[in-house]
């Protein structure tokens, strides 16, 4: 038998169930490494970046990452090689949202954003 509560019998109850639930992206998998994904995530080969990717491919100020708002989103720092998202090259300058399960690779790395 089950309860009548507010959940399951009002209208804003059955709204409330409706919606879908994001998975929130909260941080970024790599090799044997997991960095927390912040409000700004530098990455690329220079030493002072936040996530320091060794590879010639990878330039020294390769891309970001952004919080705004709620949502993260990537950017290519006009890099030499450009930056790939699921496999798609993403317009240099130009900021791409990201989701959880996203793939970022720069260079011969593949940054998994969970």
């Amino acid at each position: 038998m089950q309860e009548d509560t507010i959940i399951n019998t009002s209208p804003i109850g059955k709204r409330l169930e409706s919606i879908e639930k994001k998975e929130r992206v909260s941080y970024l998998m790599f090799e044997n490494g997991k960095v927390p994904i912040v409000s700004q995530i530098k990455i690329g080969r220079a030493t002072d970046n936040d996530v320091v990717i060794d590879h010639k491919l990878a330039s020294r100020y390769h891309a970001l990452i952004q919080k705004i708002k709620d949502d993260y989103f990537l950017k290519d720092l006009d890099s030499t090689n450009g930056t790939l998202l699921n496999g798609v090259p993403i317009p240099r300058g130009k900021y791409v949202k990201l989701e959880a399960g996203d793939t970022v690779c720069i260079g011969k790395m593949n940054l998994i954003v969970k």
